[in-house]
């Protein structure tokens, strides 16, 4: 039987141009790295004693060297199979706002970033999981629902 596994977390960064239009934060992977050359958002792993909304903070600073303005869980977990480890992983996706001027600082992890209008990014994105993350972003985050309060991580 197959293990389960939470250790992993997404992190979907956006920004709003102009404080009207989105554009969702892709990095693409280095070539030698398990699933080299895809653009991806921000992904990592859970380290021991944290929280995974922590490791959502600590993997976006690692990786970009960002600080959000705003965090919030996504009510979706992506949740995917791993034949080679016969894991079944549970991701946390989270989604972060950052300021439409930070600037991305990339770690060795990833070779290229750029900013894509929400539904350009959705299309580069391999995985379901994945899509289904931006578009819950959008419509419970971007386009404030009833449920953005509740999902709403306080940072201070």
């Amino acid at each position: 039987m197959a293990d389960v596994s939470a250790n992993l977390v997404d992190v979907y960064v956006f920004r709003r141009r102009g404080g009207m239009a989105v554009e969702l934060l892709l990095l693409r992977r280095r070539p030698a790295a398990r699933l080299g050359g895809t653009w991806q958002a921000v992904h990592g792993k859970v380290e021991a004693g944290e929280k995974a909304w922590q490791t959502a903070l600590r993997e976006l600073r690692e990786e970009t060297g960002l600080t959000p303005a705003a965090l919030w869980q996504l009510e979706g977990v992506n949740t995917f199979y791993m034949a080679a480890l016969d894991r079944v992983m549970l991701c946390p996706c989270f989604a972060a706002e950052v300021d439409e001027r930070a600037t991305v600082t990339l770690s060795d992890e990833h070779t290229e970033h750029r900013w894509e209008p929400a539904q350009r990014a959705i299309a580069e994105l391999m995985w379901p999981g994945q899509r289904q993350a931006v578009r819950e972003l959008l419509e419970h985050i971007v386009t404030p629902s009833s449920a953005e309060p509740h999902l709403r991580i306080p940072l201070a």
